[in-house]
């Protein structure tokens, strides 16, 4: 396995913007590998290039709508 960093950042819900602790994991080179989310009532929001969080009680569709707004569809991570 290669190198990693793990660093605590604060994101915010990508549909309302609440704040939320997060442990990201980036390889050696800087890019994104992983997150977990360190404050209550936030989950992970699947997205290979960066880390995305939203709040437990937004639904699946409200998501994929926000992040589609603001990223655009996401790319494949081996390109």
């Amino acid at each position: 396995m290669p190198d990693t960093h793990t660093k605590g950042e604060r994101h915010g819900c990508i549909v309302c913007g609440k704040l939320y602790e997060l442990y990201v994991v980036y390889d050696n080179v800087g890019k994104f590998v992983d997150c977990t989310v360190m404050s209550p009532g936030g989950r992970v929001v699947p997205y290979p290039s960066r880390p995305l969080v939203a709040c437990d009680h937004h639904t699946a569709a409200e998501v994929d709508r926000a992040v589609a707004r603001v990223y655009g569809k996401p790319q494949d991570p081996d390109d």
